[in-house]
């Protein structure tokens, strides 16, 4: 049984990303977009507590079929995948409008693709060990109830049913998930003349699934490129538009550096297999969030690069920036390094980050931009300093 997620190793005969795979992937392009609309202006609180539950509903959905597909490879039902990702989008198309009257499509589309995700594997007589969420949907019933209500109780019911999913998937590791299968079918009457056979675990692919994650991230990163090019592309190239379009692109290039050429499975540091895939995904799911609400604020500054930056755009983007360098120093923790190593590779980003959201009022764009890019070259210079693993010695 697979524990860990583990990035792409060049290896003969490896499995990549499947035509139809990289299909469903483009409902996560739409999605992070539409998405990433909920952040822009000036964001209030309660733009980004939206924003935050609904990329996490998103991510959820993104993240089921993935697995769905990681497991099962060339069998793969491909009708079931289309409806998912039908559902998917339907999930985007109605971010526009979540605050109108399009809310209800959303929840009712988020059911619709758990529920298809959680069929797949009872018609297989499968449940994924490494996600609990295969066998244990308890955080749909929020969803249901929240068809019933409008406004902020209707977004609090999705908040419940999703921290519901995260409490799930950190508490029940793969043993306990397995110890309660076991107890669900161990007693002599418990099998009726209609009951089905006993689940048994299914193993996940990590290279392929590590492969997976790592291109969500891409594609977030995607986003905030497409943010740059759009609002440069209607612009004056000044020296200020200039100067904030060459700093977001620098930027751009150290977050794909930390998250895909440093780190494991997207996430920023990580080393190879540190985590439970449990664990592992709620964590992807926060940095890929945090990336996106970067984007957000990358479009915001690049469209008013000749003024001052408004603190909420400033907060967004420096808040955002600190979450992701925070889960870095997290994953150098989790990579087994000491606590000194990770409080010098990540502690002096995230002050002067921590700082410039404070105090950097009034700031222009461009200075704000570059000292971000200081910010984030920290952690790569450490990283490139750290000395090279010492090599196993052969047995005499």
């Amino acid at each position: 049984m697979t524990e860990s997620v583990a990035p792409v190793a060049n290896e003969p005969g490896e499995r990549h990303a499947s035509w139809l795979e990289l299909f469903f992937d483009l409902t996560a392009v739409a999605g992070v977009a539409q998405l990433a609309h909920l952040l822009h202006g000036e964001p209030g609180r309660a733009d980004l507590a939206l924003y935050t539950v609904m990329f996490l509903a998103f991510w959820t959905g993104w993240m089921l079929f993935t697995v769905y597909g990681n497991v099962t490879g060339e069998q793969v039902g491909t009708r079931t995948v289309l409806a998912g990702m039908f559902g998917m989008a339907v999930m985007a198309a109605s971010v526009h409008g979540v605050r109108e009257d399009k809310a209800w499509a959303f929840a009712l589309a988020y059911l619709l693709v758990r529920s298809l995700a959680g069929n797949v594997w009872g018609r297989r007589g499968e449940y994924v060990a490494d996600l609990p969420l295969t066998r244990v949907g308890l955080g749909v019933v929020p969803w249901i109830v929240s068809m019933w209500f409008d406004g902020p109780p209707r977004y609090a019911l999705w908040a419940l049913g999703l921290a519901i999913d995260l409490a799930v998937m950190f508490v029940f590791s793969p043993q306990r998930l397995t110890a309660r299968v076991e107890r669900e079918y161990a007693a002599d009457g418990a099998k009726g003349p209609g009951r089905p056979p006993k689940p048994h675990a299914a193993v996940t692919n990590a290279p392929h699934l590590g492969e997976r994650l790592g291109l969500f991230v891409l594609i977030v990163l995607g986003e905030a490129v497409a943010q740059m090019v759009t609002e440069a592309s209607v612009l004056k190239w000044d020296w200020a538009v200039c100067g904030v379009g060459v700093g977001a692109f620098v930027l751009l290039l150290q977050l794909w550096s930390l998250s895909l050429r440093v780190g494991a499975a997207g996430i920023p540091l990580l080393a190879d297999g540190a985590l439970p895939l449990r664990l592992a995904l709620p964590v992807h799911c926060f940095a890929a969030g945090a990336v996106a609400a970067f984007a957000a604020a990358t479009g915001d500054v690049m469209s008013d690069a000749d003024r001052e930056v408004p603190d909420a755009v400033r907060w967004l983007m420096c808040g955002s920036l600190g979450v992701y360098l925070l889960i870095a120093g997290l994953a150098v923790l989790c990579s087994g390094r000491r606590p000194a190593r990770a409080l010098l590779q990540v502690g002096p980003a995230l002050v002067l980050v921590a700082a410039l959201c404070a105090l950097a009022d009034g700031w222009g764009p461009v200075a704000l931009v570059w000292t971000l890019v200081l910010a984030v070259r920290w952690p790569l210079l450490v990283e490139r300093l750290r000395p090279p693993p010492t090599p196993a010695r052969a047995a005499p």
